[in-house]
């Protein structure tokens, strides 16, 4: 390998080595802890609302709401909590409508990842005031919108580009999450899962910074983890393990029941003739009912998941529990108040598991109601890494691990199969926009530009007129017309310019019929191609420069030319992909001769096309 291919080798990493990672990390630091104090305040107001609404009294230490002694009363605190939740929508921002995680995805992919500040006041005053009065809410869904909104602010005060606005918002969104639940390891999952969309580690890395930032601050502000500790349990072996798979499939079931709920509630609230305004408080009798029926629906409800861990809510209990809190929660979230699904999901996947459990002769009740919460989660979010993990941070009980990746697995795969979009991306679709979460490889990075370069580029003499170039071009002379552009060559046939057609009709209109040659109206000002760069490369200088072809040169003699680009070649990158997903072949034991490629056969296929489609 010569030292300039060794130059090149260098320069193609496994990642993008961008020294911006430092700044960011740092500005993550500060908004980790800015999300940090934000989630404490926001676990504050909503101890003093819940306490002001159920027991009358003002208090920071949180109390469950199913202890109250309102009696029939306590149907009327959701539907005041829900009236000023509407009127704070209406006249504050719609955007604190919802459970929180759809809107941060709307901001970061459609939204140049700017959020407004009033977002970052109404968000958690509107999320406390829904669960302080009885919403079956959690608080991890405002917490992610409303840390995201601090890290977009904090980002919106310096000069950075909307992929680092985005780094900082999910930055500010997984500082929160870390914050409320002791997780910072899962925050920086669902990053990655769910809000990142990309890995990299420009921005994984402020991400999990701003996480463990937050997960520090947290001890002093709300105490140490886990907040759900339980008894470890003993490892599963392999009959276990296909439980667990039972269990995760089951869970899934509830997934797409629970997804499909919600947004059948929400289309009936739209049926209603009355604004929009006025579907919290509907809601919040709704939920009022509920919770007079079995108080445990009331709230974020951290203590009855804790029960069910411990395996404390059995028979007719579990079931009410189980039914109860989904009936209220899907009509609560449909009407379109403001709370998250987290702790929901937990109490609901806990529930189903522990009943579940009543049929499997292993294992106590907490040991499936844990395998149920997670798989609830990652089958409801489709973020089956980081329920498994979280699962893991909110009890510490490591010897689960195993089950609860089978459970979740399995929960994920039953609702992908079933379900077009999850809880979170079909609010979006509803909002006119598509979300696809599958991660792969840029196609354009894994070719090189001599791969699928027309190695027979278009030459034409600079000293060539210019109304003969016309005339050629309009007989269709396959010599100047397989390409919209033409490389200029001086008699040494050393690159000296590129011409289009559309340069020669424009110089045609200023000139006429004169003497003017192909060099008079070339572009000399050339942005050129090498054959050991990677397409994506190439892509990028296409459009940078809004041009729609490069000259092909070595990199030893940048005016020498081995080759011409095209719009065209760029489709040839994704062709390998293409191969690799739809043509299936059967190698065992044949021979292994050469199978045919679609990626070689690239250059002679669109050479057949350009007749077709001019380029």
């Amino acid at each position: 390998m010569n030292d300039v291919a060794e130059r090149v080798e260098d320069r193609l990493a496994d990642f993008n080595r961008d020294t911006r990672v430092i700044t960011l990390s740092w500005m993550a630091l500060i908004i980790g802890a800015l999300s940090a104090v934000v989630a404490a305040v926001l676990v504050w107001l909503i101890a003093v609302i819940t306490n002001l609404a159920f027991f009358g009294q003002f208090s920071s230490v949180f109390q469950s709401p199913d202890h109250h002694r309102l009696g029939y009363f306590v149907i009327l605190v959701p539907v005041v909590g829900g009236l000023i939740i509407g009127l704070m929508a209406r006249y504050g921002s719609e955007k604190i409508r919802g459970h929180g995680i759809p809107e941060a995805l709307e901001a970061i992919l459609f939204g140049r990842s700017r959020m407004e500040p009033k977002v970052a006041v109404l968000k958690p005053l509107s999320s406390a005031i829904s669960i302080g009065s009885g919403g079956p809410f959690g608080a991890e869904g405002p917490i992610i919108m409303t840390g995201g909104a601090v890290g977009s602010l904090f980002a919106q005060c310096f000069h950075l580009s909307s992929a680092e606005r985005k780094t900082l918002l999910v930055a500010g969104a997984a500082g929160g999450m870390a914050a409320i639940f002791a997780s910072p390891v899962a925050a920086a999952l669902l990053a990655i899962e769910l809000l990142l969309f990309e890995w990299r580690p420009r921005s994984f890395i402020p991400v999990a910074i701003a996480a463990a930032s937050a997960s520090a601050l947290r001890v002093p502000l709300l105490g140490a983890g886990p907040i759900f500790p339980i008894a470890p349990h003993a490892s599963l072996g392999g009959e276990g393990l296909f439980f667990a798979f039972i269990v995760g499939t089951v869970a899934g079931l509830g997934s797409g029941l629970l997804t499909t709920m919600v947004y059948s509630f929400e289309d009936l609230f739209a049926k209603l003739p009355i604004h929009w305004m006025w579907w919290p408080a509907i809601g919040g009798l709704c939920v009022g009912i509920g919770g007079l029926i079995e108080p445990k629906v009331l709230g974020v409800g951290y203590d009855t998941i804790h029960d069910l861990l411990n395996g404390h809510i059995l028979g007719v209990a579990l079931l009410g529990l189980l039914v109860g809190k989904s009936l209220v929660w899907s009509i609560a979230l449909g009407s379109g108040t403001s709370g998250g699904v987290l702790a929901p999901l937990l109490m609901m996947g806990g529930a189903l598991g522990a009943a579940v459990a009543k049929f499997i002769p292993i294992g106590d009740t907490g040991l499936w109601a844990l395998i149920g919460m997670a798989a609830m989660m990652g089958g409801t979010m489709r973020s089956p890494l980081t329920s498994m993990v979280f699962a893991l941070e909110l009890t510490q009980d490591l010897n689960l691990l195993p089950g609860l990746l089978v459970g979740c697995i399995a929960a994920h795969g039953v609702t992908v199969l079933l379900l077009r979009r999850s809880i979170l991306t079909e609010k979006v679709a509803r909002r006119g926009y598509h979300v696809m979460r599958e991660y792969s490889v840029d196609p354009l990075t894994m070719v090189r530009v001599g791969e699928v370069m027309d190695r027979n580029a278009p030459t034409i003499p600079a000293n060539m007129p210019l109304i003969e170039l016309s005339d050629r071009i309009a007989r269709h002379d396959p010599a100047v017309s397989r390409h919209e552009g033409l490389l200029i060559v001086d008699k040494n046939q050393q690159l000296a310019g590129i011409i289009t057609r559309g340069d020669v009709v424009r110089a045609l209109d200023q000139n006429g019929q004169g003497g003017t040659t192909v060099s008079d109206a070339a572009s000399r000002d050339l942005i050129v191609a090498f054959p050991d760069e990677i397409l994506y490369q190439a892509a990028s200088k296409m459009l940078r420069n809004n041009i729609g072809r490069l000259p092909v040169v070595s990199r030893e003699n940048p005016r020498r030319i081995v080759g011409y680009l095209g719009r065209s070649n760029l489709m040839a990158g994704h062709l390998r992909h293409l191969e690799e997903e739809h043509v299936r072949e059967r190698r065992f034991l044949r021979n292994h001769s050469k199978a045919p490629s679609l990626l070689h056969d690239s250059s002679a296929m669109l050479g057949r096309e350009s007749s077709d489609y001019r380029r």
